[in-house]
């Protein structure tokens, strides 16, 4: 297919109910056409499979959320080497225009976890970014692929000396510190105890931890206490 009739295919994907819905969870949002990530993945597998994708993904189409949202999902799909995929993966992070832009196809990126070393630099260059959204994919590629034994001070070591102050940077922070707690709580929880964290990314931390069904209700109680009132 080409990318006018992938276009096409999209728009006819077209929900107008899930986009009222997509709407009104991502405020300022603009150019959704209301397509369900399911089919928006299915689509992107299918495409995948394509002998001349490539053709696609040199020269794509972005001017709706789920053209970006679709050329990440393809490119999670393909098989090539990470010295070839770097720079798809750059054109996606540069195109990024919403936290559900983002969060979807980085979660989908299962190349950024079979190949941690090489995909790490990358990482810590857009964590230097003045960019909301490629702060953003940095910070939500260290959650999805990075939480582990091997990585976890790194990640609180990275989460609690980010300083910026874009709303959706802060989110970001506070989802992946509250994940943190939830898979290694001795080594969170300290941080968490020292209060050095931005006001609203350690409430809205605390928050999120106390949300989890993973989490007993006697240590929210103690969480709860550690919010900062300032």
């Amino acid at each position: 297919m080409n990318r006018d009739e992938i276009r096409a295919a999209l728009k006819d994907m077209a929900d107008a109910d899930f986009l009222k819905f997509h709407a009104a969870l991502c405020p300022g949002c603009h150019n959704i056409l209301g397509i369900r990530t399911p089919k928006l993945k299915a689509f992107a597998k299918t495409l995948s499979k394509e002998t001349d994708i490539l053709n696609y993904m040199n020269a794509p189409l972005f001017d709706y959320a789920e053209e970006i949202m679709l050329f990440g999902f393809i490119l999670s799909n393909l098989k090539m080497s990470d010295e070839a995929r770097l720079p798809y993966l750059q054109t996606f992070v540069s195109h990024i225009t919403s936290w559900a832009v983002c969060d979807s196809p980085t979660a989908a990126f299962k190349f950024i976890k079979k190949n941690r070393s090489f995909y790490e630099p990358v990482i810590r260059a857009y964590l230097q970014s003045t960019r909301e959204y490629e702060v953003r994919f940095a910070i939500v590629a260290l959650l999805d692929h990075y939480m582990t034994e091997d990585y976890i001070d790194d990640i609180l070591d990275i989460m609690s000396t980010i300083d910026n102050d874009a709303y959706y940077v802060k989110m970001a922070v506070a989802w992946t510190l509250s994940v943190c707690y939830v898979h290694f709580p001795k080594k969170t929880l300290p941080l968490i105890e020292s209060k050095t964290l931005d006001t609203f990314v350690h409430n809205k931390t605390i928050q999120k931890i106390c949300e989890s069904l993973r989490v007993s209700k006697e240590d929210k109680e103690k969480l709860r206490l550690l919010k900062n009132e300032k």
